[in-house]
């Protein structure tokens, strides 16, 4: 594997581009998520995702969507197997990289002459700087942002909100993908959903939540950040625990979480379940989420907290925060869980439904959340 931060082979590399065929006629414009105005010879045919997770979008707006994907990386942060292999189908998908930025291959990458390479800031910490996003641009190979999300404070203009991010990451994929009505009839639902919640919580007082990022029981304790998916919990009717000071997520000592009164805790899990971490997500039985949660207030001193004896001990698959199209799933629960008579009428189980039968090509199997108590 040829590293991200170097560049042997230039001759080779620039061989294997000037193989590529020439792309069809029809050029696109599009806006990536960092404002960028990028011109595509054509609607992309060969992708690659150096975050797998986008391919959630991409099924939102076209079908078969791993026919347009050559390459991706960080396909374990899907956290779903089953939906993974739904996603997937009868198509041979080449791993570029794991989950972090030094694991990215520059040179799979251009092996399989792709048209299209989709990034983020994770992935791509320095943005235009990042230098695979430099060689893959002097080897012709446009880059476009699709996430922007990071823990260091932005420079010049604020950081979108999530509302902001999901239009303009829906956006983005509608102009790439030559679906822009699909895109913005997708936005729309979400708005309807979004007005319904804050209508229910007009002049709902927040309630201080935890919501876990990281949840395993021997690695604690991954609290949301102010913004990003701390203000998802505000569009929920919440706030992020006193005392964090990150963007994203931030690691509190155990001393600090078991000295800050919350009133709800909502814990993180997935299909990977490493570490302990409890398995919720696409197909899986809401039962051994639970189970997963029984685990995690095992750890030291949970069992004194106020959300755990008040049985308001919630679980979500990490797709509900970290996919931005599923955000409004993780909206509709958390305010249901944190203002549980003021939203009783919200329905996510309905909404999931909804966006299965008019929007995903592959439609993503609940349940998507439990609860420690069922």
């Amino acid at each position: 594997m040829l590293g991200r931060r170097s560049f042997c082979g230039a001759l080779l590399l620039s061989g294997l581009v000037s193989l590529r065929p020439a792309a069809a006629a029809g050029p696109v414009t599009m806006t990536d998520m960092i404002g960028r105005r990028v011109v595509l010879p054509a609607v992309p045919k060969r992708v690659v995702l150096l975050e797998a997770r986008d391919i959630i979008s991409m099924a939102m707006l076209v079908d078969d969507p791993a026919a347009r994907v050559v390459g991706w990386a960080a396909v374990d942060r899907i956290d779903a197997p089953l939906l993974q292999a739904q996603l997937t189908g009868d198509h041979q998908i080449a791993e570029v990289g794991k989950q972090g930025p030094d694991t990215i291959s520059l040179e799979g990458i251009v092996r399989l002459e792709p048209d299209l390479v989709i990034s983020n800031f994770y992935m791509t910490p320095l943005g235009e700087d990042d230098l695979l996003v430099q060689r893959l641009t002097e080897l012709g190979i446009p880059v476009v942002f699709s996430d922007l999300a990071t823990n260091e404070e932005p420079e010049g203009a604020p950081r979108p909100g999530p509302v902001e991010t999901l239009g303009r990451h829906m956006r983005m994929w509608g102009e790439v993908l030559n679906e822009g009505a699909r895109a913005e009839d997708y936005l729309s639902f979400c708005n309807s959903h979004l007005d319904r919640v804050r209508a229910c919580l007009k002049d709902a007082a927040p309630v201080t939540t935890y919501l876990e990022i990281m949840s395993t029981v021997d690695d604690c304790c991954w609290a949301a950040g102010t913004t990003v998916w701390g203000e998802l919990l505000a569009l929920a009717g919440g706030q992020t625990l006193p005392g964090v000071t990150e963007a994203w997520y931030q690691k509190l000592q155990l001393e600090h979480l078991l000295s800050t009164p919350f009133d709800v805790y909502i814990a993180s899990g997935g299909g990977w379940s490493s570490g302990g971490r409890p398995a919720i997500g696409p197909g899986i039985d809401p039962e051994e989420g639970r189970e997963g949660l029984g685990r995690l207030i095992g750890r030291t001193g949970f069992s004194e907290l106020d959300a755990v004896r008040d049985n308001r001990v919630y679980g979500i698959w990490t797709g509900l925060i970290a996919a931005p199209p599923l955000n409004i799933l993780f909206i509709e629960c958390a305010a249901k869980w944190q203002h549980p008579a003021l939203c009783a009428e919200i329905d996510p189980s309905r909404t999931l439904a909804e966006i299965n039968e008019r929007f995903m090509s592959i439609p993503i199997e609940g349940p998507l959340w439990t609860a420690l108590e069922g």
